[in-house]
C-alpha cells in the first residue's frame, strides 16, 4: 500500500507561503495514493517556472524539461516504457504558451497521461507578467496599461482538440482536486487538470477570495460530462466559473495504435541480435 510517506522528499517546497502550489502538490500525492501506483512506476515531468519544481519534492522518478517542453518529454518516456504512469505538471506560461503547440498535438493524440497545469494567470517565476491566460484588461509590469489580448481557455483548447478528459479544479479545495487528479491518472488517455492556483505574489487579482466567490461544481447543478456540447458551454462561462469534470470519453490512446508496443514497452524489447547495417547504409 501506498502512502503519503513514501511520496515524501527530504527537502520541503520553497514556494511562496500561501502559493497554490502546495495544495497542487498535496493533492497529487493524495491522488497517487488514492490510485495506489508504487512510486517507482511513475515519472513526473515539468517545464520551467515556479511550480515546474515539483518533481523534486515527489518521491517518484522526475525530469525537468526546457520552458515550454513537458509534454513532448513526457510523450517521449510513455512511449518507451507504457507501463509508467506519466503525470506532467507545468504553469499557464509554460503550457499555453511557448508550449501551446505541443499541448495540442498531445491533445489530439490522446497519448495517456495526465497533464496538471498550474494557472494562476501570470508569469510568477518572473516576478508577474502578463501571462496567455491573463484576463483582458489586467495590469501586470509587462502590460502597465492593460492587456490588449483575450485570454486563452484551456478547457475549450482541448476539448476541440480531442482531450478525453477535461477538468478543472481550485488549489483552494485540496479534496476536490485531489478527486479529479485521481480520476485523471485512472483515465486511459490524455487528461487535462487546469487548476486555478493563485499567486499570492503577483497576482492581486485572481485571488483565494475572488475564486472563493466566484467558483462552482458541476456536480452539483447535474452537469453530464459524456455531453461535449455541455461542456464546451460550461467551459465558455464567464459570469461564473465551473470547476469540476468538464468532459470525460474514450478513444484509442496513439499507443495502443503502435503494434511494436502491443506486447511489450519499448524498453524491454531484446535488441541484441537486431541488425542496423540496412538503416546505417541507407542513412549514413
Amino acid at each position: 500500500m501506498v502512502t503519503m510517506q513514501d511520496l515524501a522528499t527530504k527537502h520541503n517546497p520553497n514556494w511562496c507561503p500561501g502559493c497554490g502550489d502546495h495544495a497542487i502538490l498535496a493533492a497529487l500525492k493524495g491522488a497517487i495514493v488514492d490510485v495506489g501506483v508504487e512510486p517507482h512506476k511513475i515519472a513526473a515531468v515539468s517545464g520551467i517556472g515556479c511550480g515546474s519544481n515539483l518533481p523534486g519534492w515527489l518521491n517518484t522518478y522526475g525530469f525537468m524539461s526546457l520552458h515550454g517542453r513537458s509534454l513532448p518529454v513526457a510523450t517521449g518516456i510513455k512511449l518507451a516504457n507504457k507501463d509508467l504512469t506519466v503525470i506532467a505538471v507545468g504553469g499557464d506560461g509554460d503550457g499555453f504558451g511557448i508550449g501551446l503547440g505541443h499541448f495540442i498535438h498531445t491533445v489530439r493524440r490522446n497519448i495517456d497521461m495526465t497533464y496538471i497545469t498550474q494557472d494562476n494567470q501570470v508569469y510568477g517565476l518572473t516576478t508577474g507578467q502578463t501571462s496567455p491566460t491573463s484576463a483582458k484588461g489586467m495590469k501586470t509590469k509587462s502590460t502597465p496599461m492593460g492587456v490588449l489580448e483575450e485570454p486563452i481557455n484551456p478547457l475549450e483548447l482541448a476539448i476541440v482538440s480531442g482531450a478525453t478528459y477535461v477538468a478543472r479544479a481550485f488549489a483552494g479545495d485540496v479534496v476536490h482536486m485531489r478527486k479529479l487528479i485521481a480520476d485523471g491518472i485512472r483515465h486511459k488517455g490524455f487528461a487535462l487538470v487546469d487548476v486555478f492556483q493563485p499567486c499570492v505574489s503577483f497576482n492581486k487579482i485572481n485571488t483565494y477570495d475572488f475564486f472563493k466567490q466566484n467558483v462552482y461544481k458541476l456536480e452539483d447543478v447535474g452537469h453530464d460530462p459524456a455531453d461535449r456540447e455541455a461542456a464546451m458551454r460550461k467551459a465558455f462561462q464567464k459570469d461564473k466559473l465551473p470547476i469540476g469534470l468538464f468532459y470525460k470519453t474514450t478513444a484509442q490512446t496513439y499507443e495502443d495504435g503502435l503494434p511494436q508496443m502491443a506486447q511489450l514497452p519499448l524498453v524491454k524489447h531484446d535488441i541484441r541480435n537486431v541488425d542496423i547495417s540496412v538503416a546505417l547504409k541507407e542513412f549514413m
